[in-house]
């Protein structure tokens, strides 16, 4: 049960504001901003998804630039509140095709629609998108594409030689294609988020892969889907590796600790042949969730050195090897590493023919960083920082920088080596061939190299 619930823009003003019992003070949603904006000031860090404040507990999650709150002064379970925040967004997306703040202001009327089905008097009724068709009876005022961020590779859908940008799953599952018609297809993204660990000699302490398969459907008639996946595919570990390091893309079986499926989804034959069957409902939805923690091939590798270059001076050297294909392209890198406290000033001195890349010094917060266009699989890049200090360092310098941080996205590519063999529709009477899309990218959850 909750008393309130509102939607925050990145600048505190306040899009969607629902009161649905009446219990929380007026002015909650601008207390609660002011906490999450000053916590890290205050030198504790980002916020954490749930805090309270005067007896009130808040609760939020940060989807698309958002932040989707909520406040209640009982004591109810975190992890049903914060699930119902990001399904309350996924419905809100599912109906405007793009979330964002433009998108939320010109269909409000929806919007308020939508929350008056899903919440009644704080509790929970439905999440939805497909039972909430029959009460929303609002249309969408789609946003123009063209007013949307710049997409990159990794919008980028790939059938074949065909290729459709990202903005087709910015779609309403309400709305149609000009003339009426609805145009049939089915979208498919292979997600994984990647945590690796490196030593100061480069070798992996940690690992882990936490992927989802997601799907969004425009089909009519609700047909039958069969999704088949690697006929390797194994669930539970074997303790031993799988991977051959010296080879560029691994053998053996693909290997998952554990996973779980969507409620549609039946596992009748997923034992003998994997292949999941299941009618997809309407919205996107996680088809299956999975983690894996056995050694896998990381996408790159992180080398970092800092070492004293005389009085009050020291040069840091990082490197960036990009170990896939030279094929596949990664794009939004963005390395970080924080400098002693007693840093005055950084140099950076790039490789000779470097493009497209960015150096900066935060001084605020002594943090070097280091931004790259793209990397091309297979190349590797560097960058020298000479730092200057106030004062002389008394300890061992390693022990007053790093570790050095990355994150990425890498398009096209999965480092778990799982695979969509085909997406079948099953039963369609209609005599149009529906467009089947499927995606794979990989990014960086918790990227890190120690010194």
């Amino acid at each position: 049960m909750i008393s309130q619930f509102f939607v925050l823009s990145q600048r505190g003003d306040n899009i969607v504001f629902r009161d649905y019992r009446g219990e929380v003070q007026k002015g909650s949603a601008e207390i609660f901003f002011r906490k999450v904006k000053f916590w890290k000031e205050d030198g504790e860090g980002d916020a954490p998804p749930i805090f309270n404040v005067d007896g009130v507990n808040y609760f939020h999650v940060k989807v698309a630039g958002l932040l989707f709150a909520a406040t209640t002064r009982v004591n109810v379970s975190p992890s049903l509140v914060l699930e119902l925040l990001q399904r309350i967004a996924r419905v809100v997306k599912d109906y405007l095709g793009v979330l964002n703040e433009d998108s939320l202001r010109k269909n409000f009327v929806l919007v308020y629609e939508l929350l008056d089905e899903v919440i009644d008097f704080g509790y929970v009724q439905t999440t939805s998108t497909e039972v909430l068709k029959s009460s929303i009876f609002n249309e969408p005022i789609m946003v123009d594409a063209g007013r949307l961020p710049p997409l990159g590779p990794a919008a980028i859908f790939m059938q074949g030689s065909k290729r459709m940008p990202g903005t087709a799953v910015t779609k309403s599952v309400v709305a149609n294609e000009p003339g009426g018609r609805k145009r049939e297809e089915i979208f498919v993204d292979i997600i994984e988020k990647i945590s690796v660990t490196f030593s100061s000699s480069g070798y992996i302490l940690t690992s882990e892969i936490d992927g989802t398969i997601q799907m969004k459907s425009y089909l009519t008639g609700n047909p039958e889907i069969r999704l088949a996946l690697n006929d390797d595919l194994s669930i539970g570990r074997s303790g031993r590796s799988i991977y051959d390091y010296n080879s560029s893309s691994g053998s053996g079986p693909v290997v998952l600790d554990d996973c779980n499926f969507h409620e549609s989804v039946h596992l009748d034959s997923f034992d003998i042949d994997r292949t999941l069957t299941l009618i997809p409902p309407d919205g996107e939805f996680p088809v299956m969730n999975y983690r894996m923690t056995q050694e896998f091939k990381p996408p790159f590798r992180i080398n970092a050195l800092i070492e004293e270059a005389g009085p009050l001076k020291a040069e840091v050297i990082i490197k960036v090897f990009a170990e896939f294909a030279s094929s596949v392209i990664a794009n939004t890198i963005l390395v970080q590493m924080p400098l002693p406290t007693y840093t005055t000033r950084v140099s950076f001195e790039l490789e000779p023919g470097a493009v497209g890349n960015t150096t900066d010094y935060k001084e605020a917060n002594k943090r070097l960083e280091w931004g790259l266009k793209k990397i091309v699989g297979g190349s590797e890049h560097t960058l020298r920082a000479k730092l200057t200090f106030s004062q002389q360092s008394h300890a061992n310098i390693t022990k007053e920088a790093g570790p050095v941080s990355m994150t990425f996205t890498i398009p096209m590519y999965n480092a778990s080596r799982l695979q969509v063999k085909y997406l079948q529709i099953v039963k369609k009477l209609k005599t149009d061939n529906p467009y089947r899309w499927v995606r794979y990218v990989t990014q960086a959850n918790s990227y890190v190299a120690r010194l």
